[in-house]
């Protein structure tokens, strides 16, 4: 089992997401299941490298656009299994015991999606998100994904694209993604800055839009 698992994250001006994430992150390292943490940024002029360094994760620098740099962590990785994580995202207690299962299975996973909020809204737009992962296969990146680097590179890796690079993984992955028994917590921000029903509107239009064969750096632009 030991260093099995590289985590990889984008970040761009996440300094005050990544200490969240790093306190999560600190089960696997005890567990001896982290082999490394990869973030990879796309021009950040915060103090995310600095917290990097702090973290002795591997920092890597490229274009901002987050299926550029998912493509790159992964291409730095050593691991056998990948799991790739957005920097404002909370893995939950005993996520380590939930990859490992996921491991020993073989198949790609991903947590089920929770917000950092408390209320009505929070649970319709996580529930309708873990409805549409699990009966379309179609996980987004804040709710992260487990592959193992030999699957990952058979489904081509994530496209180079800027938006919706999540979905057309997916896609390829199918009916073999899995679900695990477990949520992490996101960041709830976008949507109570912009309104849980006009944000969640928003986002269903722009996974219409891409499915239909929308360029996604139109879609980007949009977002």
């Amino acid at each position: 089992m030991r260093g099995r698992l590289s985590v990889i994250v984008p970040v761009l001006n996440s300094a005050d997401e990544l200490s969240a994430l790093l306190a999560g992150l600190m089960a696997g390292v005890k567990a001896g299941l982290i082999r490394e943490l990869i973030l990879s940024d796309g021009g950040s002029c915060d103090l995310s490298a600095r917290i990097a360094d702090d973290a002795g994760a591997l920092w890597i620098t490229g274009a901002a656009s987050r299926g550029a740099q998912l493509r790159r962590g992964a291409a730095a990785a050593g691991g056998d299994w990948m799991l790739f994580l957005h920097a404002d995202t909370v893995l939950p207690d005993d996520w380590v015991q939930a990859v490992l299962a996921q491991m020993s299975n073989g198949r790609p996973g991903y947590f089920r999606l929770s917000f950092d909020a408390k209320g009505a809204a929070p649970r319709i737009v996580a529930g309708w998100a873990n409805l549409r992962a699990r009966v379309f296969c179609l996980p987004y990146g804040d709710q992260g994904l487990l592959i193992a680097r030999a699957e990952y590179d058979a489904a081509g890796g994530y496209p180079d694209i800027p938006l919706m690079e999540d979905v057309a993984i997916a896609r390829i992955l199918g009916r073999r993604l899995q679900m695990m028994p477990l949520a992490v917590r996101t960041s709830a921000a976008r949507y109570q800055r912009d309104g849980w029903i006009r944000r969640g509107a928003r986002n269903l239009w722009l996974l219409m839009r891409y499915l239909s064969g929308a360029d996604p750096e139109a879609l980007r632009r949009r977002y």
